[in-house]
């Protein structure tokens, strides 16, 4: 097949049947008789797809300059001849023990000073020269090696960038923080006005004197802080240009990825930067078994996954068969789960389905990790949900390249996620996603899809924006929203938002700064709320966390407080501007006063779901350049349920009967 650089993932595979299908192969780890084995069973699941080599340097390089690739010159034959597409990594997520005898410098140091050595996974600073020398040249010699092979279809750049270890203290950090700074800059006095520094007597003479914000005797300085975390997200990401530059030199035609960790526990990396220099958005997901609502947040990281490839098509790299090793309780997943969760993740916009691994391991870290494969084989529910999926996604190939529809939007800024929870704020409790959750779960139970994207990102199509504790905006960001509602949308602000510039400087003559005129009001002081307290409301209900001084100028008065010191002040406003309106949302409602906002805005906006359904049922909907349309009907609870659609059930090659079983799915192709 033809690949063009920058191609999307619907041209990288469109040799392969259906959406894309696999997993982590990790054939090191078993001898020949099983790698055998493993092709016959992989024909049997219908996989198309994996990723090969993640972990193996230690093996493709045994010592310093001595290579030993009979193995995998193997597996890539055999994958070809099985008609398997591969992406090849880089081999770089982990150190051989040579490398690290002979070049300890290359380690993580951590904020106190703690060298974190080998012996598990990740063990490598991003500034190292040392190890960028050696990962370069191992990622050559792979490339070298394999540029012709029928197998490659994609580069897998090193893997999960920034998992354990995303913020790096040592001396070459301290140097490579020092230049990022100085380029950022330009001068020292430009950053000592950045950065406030006339506060607490912090003024720099020079770059050289600057350090990173590691361990001191109080709060560090918020403007350093907040860089600190620009440039190690700028690291990761200049290391992995710095393999990707010797992949395209060797394979131009090839593209290169590597595997985000988007979701709602992930925040030292900012992704919406990082797009840009991937050739096709992957992701990483896992399930938190304790959580009640687990589909909830898997269907919130991958509509930010999507909303990171900018509404293209992406690749899910990693997901779990069943339980996970590495939280405190590892729950399989409940018969079906897998299924469900995995056109989930095709519903809102993924084209490849992959997990971590193909066959459980039987030694090391991960071994009760769960695998297409499990230690059972082949004789256990497992392995006949991985074959179940494998030909319902034969049947999904028709949806393949198709785009998610959408009319709201939620504005998602990683800076403003870094700015809000940096030390010395009002309240600890006013978490950046906290609000910004709860309106996208109103949303999904609804069955209203909705888009995050970034704040530059154009607004342009959407009817309903929301904008959820954007504490720090810059004015471009702040004159598109603003844009928006003038052009006829229906903006939500929350509290706090808009209320510092890029730099964490705060925006004076009132909050919230970059949003009082287009909302029409004035907030004089915050009033956060003690732990545990609760505050009624006008319309009956109750909010906790926040709460505000906030004075009308334009805006009219929809909800207000009712309990001193703030006895009739509003807390909820609306100000008609332009064609469209702007609300503010000053507290943090409970889930039934989110449910009553969301109600208002949806009848303002004039959204509506994507189809009727009972409740439990997820609707998302994918619609192709020419007009066919596919609904998603992922049925999470244990009874039947009707939707209210016509058209095939791609799943099952019949009329959708307007019913979906308890725990099943129907990807219905509308009439």
């Amino acid at each position: 097949m033809t690949l063009q650089q920058n191609s999307g993932p619907s041209s990288i595979w469109s040799e392969v049947e259906g959406i894309a299908y696999g997993g982590d192969y990790n054939p090191e780890q078993w001898p020949v008789s099983v790698r055998l084995e493993d092709l016959e069973l992989m024909k049997e699941a219908g996989v198309s797809f994996l990723s090969v080599g993640i972990f193996s340097w230690a093996l493709l390089e045994p010592a310093e300059g001595e290579y030993d690739f009979g193995w995998l010159d193997e597996v890539m034959d055999n994958l070809s001849g099985a008609g398997i597409k591969v992406a090849l990594a880089t081999a770089t997520a982990a150190p051989p023990a040579w490398l690290v005898r002979k070049h300890p410098e290359i380690l993580p140091v951590t904020a106190d000073g703690t060298v974190l050595g080998p012996g598990s996974r990740r063990h490598y600073t991003p500034s190292s020269a040392v190890y960028r020398r050696y990962a370069t040249g191992i990622t050559r010699v792979i490339a070298e090696r394999y540029k012709d092979h029928p197998a490659l279809a994609l580069w897998h750049v090193d893997n999960e960038l920034g998992c354990h270890v995303s913020e790096f203290y040592g001396e070459e950090d301290t140097a490579a923080f020092r230049a990022w700074l100085e380029r950022r800059y330009g001068s020292i006095e430009a950053l000592n006005a950045a950065w406030g520094t006339a506060f607490w007597s912090q003024n720099y003479g020079s770059f050289r004197e600057i350090l990173p914000p590691a361990v001191a005797p109080s709060t560090l300085n918020p403007g350093q802080q907040l860089d600190f975390q620009r440039f190690n997200s700028w690291a990761l990401m200049d290391y992995y240009k710095s393999l990707v530059a010797v992949l395209r030199e060797v394979t131009p035609s090839i593209p290169c990825t590597t595997n985000l960790m988007a979701s709602s526990a992930t925040k030292s990396m900012d992704y919406f930067d990082w797009a840009k220099d991937l050739d096709v958005i992957a992701n990483d997901h896992y399930l938190v078994a304790a959580d009640p609502e687990r589909h909830i947040e898997l269907a919130f990281s991958a509509d930010l996954t999507r909303g990171i490839a900018g509404g293209d098509p992406w690749i899910l790299m990693e997901h779990s068969t069943s339980a996970v090793n590495w939280q405190p309780r590892n729950q399989p997943k409940m018969p079906g789960e897998m299924l469900r969760n995995s056109l989930s993740h095709v519903a809102r916009g993924a084209d490849a389905v992959m997990f971590f691994q193909w066959r459980q391991s039987f030694a090391g870290s991960e071994k009760f990790h769960s695998a297409m494969v499990p230690h059972g084989g082949r004789d256990t529910r497992v392995w006949r949900e991985v074959v179940e999926l494998g030909s319902a996604l034969k049947q999904l190939a028709p949806v393949r390249g198709s785009r998610v529809e959408s009319r709201a939007a939620i504005v998602f800024d990683y800076e403003a996620w870094w700015a809000s929870e940096i030390d010395s704020k009002p309240s600890q409790d006013a978490k950046y996603l906290d609000v910004l959750r709860a309106f996208h779960r109103s949303l999904f139970l609804r069955g209203i899809s909705v888009d995050i994207v970034h704040p530059s990102a154009s607004l342009e199509g959407y009817d309903l924006v929301l904008v959820c504790t954007l504490y720090s905006v810059s004015d471009d960001a702040a004159a598109n929203i603003s844009a928006a509602a003038h052009a006829g949308a229906t903006v939500l602000v929350t509290y706090f938002s808009g209320i510092v510039d890029e730099q964490d400087h705060i925006r004076l003559g009132g909050y919230p700064g970059a949003f009082r005129d287009l909302l029409g009001i004035r907030v004089e002081e915050f009033h956060p709320l003690l732990a545990g307290a609760r505050l009624k409301l006008s319309d009956g209900g109750v909010s906790t966390v926040w709460s505000e001084d906030l004075r009308l100028a334009g805006a009219e008065a929809v909800q207000t407080f009712t309990e001193y010191p703030l006895e009739g002040v509003p807390s909820l406003t609306r100000h008609a501007v332009g064609s469209g309106a702007a609300w503010y949302l000053a507290t943090f409602p409970d889930p039934d006063g989110i449910e009553t906002v969301v109600e208002r805005l949806l009848a303002e906006s004039g959204i509506t779901p994507v189809a009727q359904a009972d409740a439990g049922v997820e609707l998302t909907r994918r619609r192709t350049s020419d007009g066919r349309s596919y609904l998603f009907a992922i049925n999470h609870s244990r009874s039947s349920a009707s939707v209210q659609a016509s058209g095939t059930d791609l799943l099952s090659g019949e009329p959708f009967a307007g019913t979906v079983a308890a725990g099943s799915v129907a990807v219905i192709a509308e009439a």
